[in-house]
């Protein structure tokens, strides 16, 4: 490895965030190996021996990337990338009275490849992988996670395998075949693809990238928090809304902002976190108010939010934890509440945001009303897809 090829990546290893087992990062891994865990495995840097200024940045690609040090990528020949990142912060202006002495902003992750936040996960992933000597990968899929892997496996010169439901929109099963990937649909939820790519990887020797069943999507995922701080200049908003399907972008937003502390980039406030579900699959949000710490296992068929149906979360403990430690909140919406909030977003704001996105904005009316935020706050919509590829799903009023 040529020391001019060298990121200066402060990655050191990997740790269960259940038990605290220590992993090699020069060796594949999924989750904790001790049967009795299987834990999710966090990357760990040594932030002490940062020497990037944060102005510094200001020099760099606008793309992830640019966070290299805090990445898992020690070599540069393998970071493969679509210029993933550093998606635009908009403040809304139009809705009217639900604004009213609030500052509601939207980062809008549809500005991605692909479409989605799902391209920061996949880029991570796929590079490391291509690191350690990976060239076949799996993946079950709600539709975006398919298409992203698919891109990042064809730019990498790497064979992708995906399942996803039935009745996931088409226009995600087309992207998913023109970007080169096989694409088998199964009948059922995610947690039936997934079912059914574990079983695969196991026998074929392929990698399985499925949410937080592998290390390195969640350190994608993480750069949110990063650019999140960098865009507010070194700020975080009071309050963050997330839509929660498997839940690696919230875990990971809290992720980075806790080591943006440790590096001295930002201080010790944290904003109110705020998962947002589907009536169709709301275990998260049923285990928040019952105050339960784990979410059980809840699946009420179809949900125009293709990315919200998913019935038990791999990591849902750690998901409530964050909630409970950031005083934060949950919300289920229903689909018809969905839809009216998309077209409110797109009418209103002229931003054709995924249902799930949309999801945000009805969320955010209900806790508004109920007072929960409070006058002045700063508010923060991540909407993390285009709603380009529903069109199945979704209609014009």
């Amino acid at each position: 490895m040529s020391e001019k090829k060298k990121t200066k990546s402060l990655f050191t290893h990997l740790v269960c965030l259940k038990c605290g087992k220590i992993y090699d990062p020069l060796t594949t891994h999924t989750v904790c190996e001790d049967e009795n865990c299987k834990g999710i495995l966090s990357s760990q840097y040594d932030l002490k021996k940062n020497q990037l200024k944060p102005e510094e940045l200001k020099n760099r690609k606008a793309s992830l990337w640019r966070y290299k040090e805090f990445l898992p990528v020690f070599n540069e020949e393998n970071i493969v990338t679509l210029g993933e990142g550093f998606t635009p912060i908009l403040q809304l202006h139009n809705l009217g009275v639900h604004l009213k002495g609030k500052k509601v902003l939207l980062k809008d992750e549809s500005n991605n490849p692909t479409g989605s936040f799902k391209a920061r996960g996949l880029s991570v992933a796929v590079s490391k992988a291509k690191e350690l000597g990976v060239n076949t990968f799996v993946i079950p899929t709600a539709g975006n996670a398919g298409g992203a892997l698919a891109a990042y496996a064809a730019r990498s010169k790497s064979k992708a395998y995906i399942f996803m439901p039935k009745l996931t929109p088409a226009a995600f099963k087309i992207e998913a075949k023109l970007l080169g990937a096989q694409v088998t649909e199964v009948d059922g939820n995610i947690s039936d693809c997934g079912k059914i790519a574990n079983q695969l990887a196991n026998e074929n020797g392929w990698f399985d990238v499925s949410t937080l069943k592998e290390p390195y999507r969640l350190e994608g995922k993480k750069t949110m928090g990063y650019e999140i701080a960098e865009q507010l200049e070194w700020n975080v908003p009071d309050i963050i809304f997330y839509p929660t399907g498997g839940g690696t972008g919230i875990i990971g937003i809290w992720k980075a902002f806790n080591e943006l502390e440790e590096l001295g980039w930002i201080g010790r406030k944290r904003p109110r976190m705020v998962a947002v579900q589907s009536d169709s699959c709301n275990g998260i949000y049923t285990a928040f108010h019952e105050k339960k710490e784990h979410a059980t296992y809840i699946d009420n068929g179809f949900t125009v939010a293709n990315g919200l149906r998913v019935p038990k979360p791999y990591a849902d403990s750690v998901i409530l934890q964050v909630l409970r430690e950031s005083n934060g909140n949950s919300v289920s919406v229903s689909d018809p509440d969905i839809l009216i909030a998309l077209h409110e977003l797109t009418a209103g704001e002229g931003l054709l945001v995924s249902p799930e996105g949309a999801a945000l904005w009805h969320a955010y009316k209900v806790l508004n009303q109920t007072g929960w935020i409070k006058e002045g706050e700063t508010v923060l919509l991540l909407n993390t897809g285009s709603g380009y590829k529903y069109f199945d799903n979704i209609t014009a009023p």
